[in-house]
């Protein structure tokens, strides 16, 4: 499957990559911040760019061809690592790090900075909507249900504020076949911003890895 990446990595292996990418994705992320943020003077302004295109020159000096996709090991390991809601190595993630449970939920608590403003000192719609579309996501595979995204339709209850602490939570509601859906919300302390329902539905490509035992019922 194009974007899939089978790479068997020992558990120290992949705790030492962690440790590696994870902490210099943030340094990256928190440049990122900062260039929203500066108020250093034009001169200032203009060395750190040339040091920025320096460092960016060097590591494109050795890449990989494309996106980085989802690398997975035979133990069930995956690594959507270039994720732009969950990516370790993706400095425009938040990132979050979600909790799953195999009851079919999905909860996770973040912060988001001035990279994500839409109204003044407020979260953009779109970052909420996408931060909803990948936790139902998540209740759906820590469910048993995963699929892909067939329709999210979502509902802005209240202003939802920049730099302060934010829950999302994501349910499974109820399957139908080969379709799932759920139901999630965020909120900051114990009001309501964000809720939504998505669709999500194995695609026909992928039908043929499901057990037999765990397909859903023919309905003709």
């Amino acid at each position: 499957m194009h974007g899939y990446h089978h790479e068997e990595l020992t558990s120290d292996e992949l705790a030492r990559l962690e440790d590696l990418y994870g902490p210099f994705t943030q340094s990256v992320r928190e440049l990122a911040d900062a260039t929203v943020r500066t108020t250093v003077d034009e001169d200032e302004l203009r060395k750190v760019q040339a040091e920025i295109e320096a460092l960016t020159a060097r590591l494109r000096s050795s890449q990989i061809d494309g996106t980085y996709g989802v690398r997975f090991s035979s133990d069930g390991t995956t690594r959507p690592w270039g994720n732009a809601i969950v990516g370790l190595r993706n400095p425009v993630a938040p990132p979050l790090t979600v909790r799953p449970d195999p009851a079919g939920r999905a909860e996770a608590d973040f912060v988001l900075g001035a990279g994500y403003e839409g109204p003044p000192g407020l979260v953009h719609g779109g970052i909420s909507a996408a931060i909803l579309d990948q936790l139902l996501g998540e209740a759906a595979g820590a469910g048993g249900k995963p699929g892909m995204t067939g329709s999210l339709t979502i509902r802005y209850r209240r202003p939802t504020p920049l730099d302060t602490p934010l829950t999302a939570s994501a349910w499974i509601d109820r399957t139908e076949g080969w379709k799932t859906y759920c139901l999630g919300t965020i909120h900051h302390g114990d009001e309501l911003c964000v809720e939504a329902e998505g669709l999500f539905i194995v695609p026909k490509w992928a039908r043929s890895l499901v057990s037999p035992d765990e397909r859903p019922p023919r309905f003709d």
